[in-house]
């Protein structure tokens, strides 16, 4: 790198994930600019902030170019908020977490039995009164485990007690279910091509299942945990009488235990599975920002195993290498040894931790360390 600065031809992509706590991914992009800058003050920088389709995913699409579009939709727990997807052309982006997410709940308060998904189906629904065409539907960062029924009741289903009352909402009402009724589905949905983009790929059940994997961190006891699990198996079970053979197929199919089982209940909508990351470069446009790089600066608040696994990072930094790119990530904390970053085509990565070794004062104080990392980076790679 050091031989194409001599050169002139200083053109940096960088193409960062949020740090989780501290900065969005547009602020980590703005950073690390400022600190290259500082030491090479006419370096080409191109910020792409990306994320994986949990949250944040609707922010990198506005970064992008995409417009931000607010609705009103109802939280998990069911009270009225503004969540917001992205539009361009006939593409809409959509991020689960912005109706449904963990960030919608009052601050230690979970609630893994009742929460739904319901408003979620409502952005889903707000998007196809857009007239899209392709709907890209980011999920994870859920406070979720409803298997998708409080999204697909938006969407004109019914889900039936034996009294033929709606069951309550929640992965726990799904327990009282005695039928599904999916003929009211939206018939738009069959003209659109929904696009499920996850980073996990667990199934609905089971012991890699939603509420067994992700239960716990949405405050799910071990009793929660067996009553959810056992709820979203009789869920699929009586959806295989509405819905035929596939919906048993679509619960072991891979993501469909994606937040809380939202993929499952989007697998019966007829959305196709693909990593997260994946798509999400590809609506963002990196190929060709990435063509016009010399250097790729990459990232997230953690770089550990799960990084390694359809993470932001990984996905960035396997298409650089495919195209010859020299990568570098920036994080707030660095646990994997180079070998492993080598691997994921990583050639070094810079934790803030190298620069202040108090991990309360990196949260506090993660913008101006990162720019301090960000020099580290200019002297190493640009000088």
């Amino acid at each position: 790198m050091a031989d194409a600065a001599a050169q002139g031809t200083r053109r940096v992509l960088v193409a960062a994930d949020k740090f989780k706590g501290s900065l969005t991914a547009v602020q980590v992009a703005e950073r690390v600019t400022a600190g290259l800058r500082r030491v090479v003050p006419d370096v080409e920088v191109e910020a792409l902030p990306v994320a994986d389709g949990g949250d944040g995913t609707v922010d990198a699409a506005v970064a992008a170019g995409f417009e931000r579009r607010e609705v009103r939709v109802a939280g998990p727990l069911g009270t009225e908020v503004s969540a917001a997807f992205a539009l361009r052309g006939d593409t809409a982006v959509v991020e689960m977490a912005e109706a449904s997410g963990l960030q919608r709940l009052p601050a230690g308060v979970f609630a893994p039995l009742t929460a739904s998904t319901y408003g979620s189906g409502e952005l889903l629904r707000a998007a196809l009164d857009a007239g899209v065409r392709t709907i890209v539907f980011g999920v994870g960062g859920s406070a979720t485990t409803d298997g998708g029924a409080g999204m697909l009741s938006a969407l004109g289903a019914r889900f039936l007690d034996e009294d033929g009352e709606p069951v309550a909402p929640g992965g726990g009402g799904l327990a009282d279910m005695a039928r599904a009724d999916l003929s009211g589905l939206d018939p738009r949905l069959s003209s659109v091509e929904l696009i499920l983009a996850s980073d996990v790929d667990n199934p609905l059940t089971g012991p890699k299942g939603a509420p067994a994997v992700y239960g716990p961190q949405k405050g799910a006891s071990p009793d929660d945990v067996e009553t959810l699990d056992a709820a979203l198996a009789h869920y699929a079970k009586v959806l295989e009488a509405a819905a035929g053979p596939k919906a048993a197929e679509y619960a072991a199919a891979p993501g469909a235990g994606a937040a809380g089982g939202i993929g499952y209940g989007a697998l019966l909508l007829g959305a196709r599975f693909r990593a997260g990351i994946e798509v999400m470069l590809d609506v963002l446009g990196f190929a060709p920002a990435l063509e016009r790089a010399e250097l790729v600066i990459t990232g997230e608040g953690s770089l550990d195993q799960q990084t390694l696994h359809g993470k932001a990072p990984a996905g960035v930094a396997a298409a650089a290498r495919a195209a010859g790119k020299e990568v570098v990530a920036v994080c707030g904390r660095l646990a994997l040894p180079p070998e492993a970053l080598g691997r994921a085509g990583i050639r070094r990565a810079y934790p803030l931790t190298e620069v202040e070794p108090d991990v309360a004062t990196c949260i506090a104080e993660a913008g101006p360390i990162l720019e301090r990392v960000a020099e580290r980076i200019a002297q190493d790679f640009l000088t």
